[in-house]
């Protein structure tokens, strides 16, 4: 993959959107199954929207090349959870705006924390 120099993924961050407490059960299971299968670190589990998300949410946090092998998991491992993927490149804004993928059904973000550093 060729990025321009001003873009480097270091990370990926996976967020596993709930919104009840069967659904944070399930997040908590499959994070539980993701640390169990590879090396990520699992966040807080929130039972109320934080930054811009508008569901409650766990962040999973993996290394830029460890995305081939978390992704397909949670892919077919995510039962009804919605997944809010994104990289981390030092840019919020980017991160959360231009390549981010979503697993399950997309939700709107709430970007206005973040502060546009380049038009791309």
């Amino acid at each position: 993959m060729t990025l321009p120099d001003s873009i480097q993924i270091k990370a990926y961050h996976a967020h596993l959107y709930y919104q009840d407490q069967e659904g944070l059960i399930m997040a908590q299971a499959l994070a539980q199954q993701a640390s169990d299968l590879f090396d990520i670190r699992v966040g807080r589990f929130h039972q109320k929207p934080v930054g811009p998300h508008p569901l409650w949410s766990c962040q999973l946090s993996f290394a830029a090349d460890a995305f081939a092998d978390v992704i397909p998991w949670l892919m077919m491992n995510r039962r009804s959870l919605d997944v809010f993927v994104h990289p981390l490149t030092g840019d919020d804004y980017l991160d959360h705006t231009q390549g981010v993928s979503w697993l399950g059904q997309s939700h709107t973000l709430d970007t206005s924390q973040f502060r546009v550093k380049n038009v791309r």
